[in-house]
């Protein structure tokens, strides 16, 4: 999620869990340590565009990475506070902050490699959007009344409230997905695959949901409140390599880089239907009724054999 969420509860958790008397420290270093994860941004590289594709949310955010990351922060922060706190404090207070992070991007729907390096599989439960004030501004408000009181129960009744707004992420997720298995009963498509339902930014009514059927997505809008609705939906073309991209060399650099993008889209991959050398992400869209991604790579016949695609975001 984003800096301020991943903050907040990396914050909370030693907050409510340990010494009443150091809440502010311990706060300032479960913040710190919540963000850390996110320090993987910087691993980018001017020749290759998609390289902070692989790395974002990669072993900085998985769980056998917690220890050595909490370690890094505790060291760090220990500089500034070896007077007040000893360091096994400071390094459980890191630890209970960056162990948060990486369960709260799997909650979103970007993809994190929780099981690294046993397994680059990019685990997404799909219950939050990146961004949701919702969850964030309710915890804030309660660990800043716990560090000022200093007092657990306020903290501890926020990390209440956002348990169960996941949980009703959850639900919504598990509903938005019936109602697009029930659209494509309704169109005839008893076979579908890959059904996905995502949040929309900032809310848990407005999902996005997507089947795959004959090589074809179909993207539909859901709106879950009291009851359920459905807008029109969009399809678009699945990447088939063969048919779409039967000039590009399978040795060569752009291919390694559609592997690449379709790795980290977890194969939600479409051509463009204007351009037949750009692909998207079909899971994000500025509108949820689009197919149009929020970012995608074009190629170029014209490049030689170790020349990389191009990267963009809309």
């Amino acid at each position: 999620m984003d800096p301020i969420s991943q903050g907040t509860l990396g914050a909370s958790l030693p907050v409510a869990l340990m010494s009443r008397d150091r809440m502010l420290m311990l706060g300032v270093i479960g913040f710190i340590a919540g963000i850390a994860p996110d320090l993987d941004i910087f691993i980018t590289s001017s020749r290759d565009p998609l390289l902070f594709l692989e790395y974002h949310r990669g072993f900085t955010h998985a769980l056998a990475f917690i220890p050595i990351g909490a370690a890094f922060v505790a060291l760090t922060c220990y500089l500034f506070v070896r007077n007040k706190l000893p360091f096994k404090v400071v390094y459980l207070a890191s630890f209970l902050g960056y162990a948060s992070h990486g369960f709260l991007d799997a909650c979103t729907t970007y993809g994190t490699q929780l099981f690294w390096p046993f397994s680059d599989a990019r685990v997404a439960w799909d219950v939050i959007s990146v961004v949701d004030p919702v969850f964030t501004l309710p915890l804030l408000i309660c660990l800043l009344i716990s560090i000022y009181r200093r007092s657990f129960i306020p903290i501890r009744i926020g990390l209440v409230i956002a348990v169960c707004y996941l949980l009703l992420g959850l639900l919504q997720h598990t509903r938005a997905i019936n109602v697009a298995e029930q659209l494509a009963h309704n169109r005839g498509h008893h076979e579908v695959h890959d059904v996905v339902a995502k949040p929309s930014m900032a809310n848990l009514l407005v999902w996005k949901t997507i089947y795959l059927r004959d090589g074809r997505y179909y993207i539909d809008t859901v709106r879950t409140g009291i009851g359920l609705e459905t807008c029109g939906g969009v399809t678009a073309d699945r990447l088939n390599i063969d048919s779409h991209l039967p000039w590009l060399d399978l040795t060569s650099q752009q291919a390694l880089d559609v592997q690449r993008f379709s790795w980290f889209s977890m194969g939600y991959v479409s051509v463009d239907p204007s351009d037949p050398y750009i692909l998207h992400d079909v899971r994000y869209s500025f509108r949820p009724d689009r197919a149009g991604g929020l970012w995608g790579i074009r190629l170029d016949p014209e490049k030689s054999n170790d020349e990389h695609v191009e990267y963009f975001t809309n």
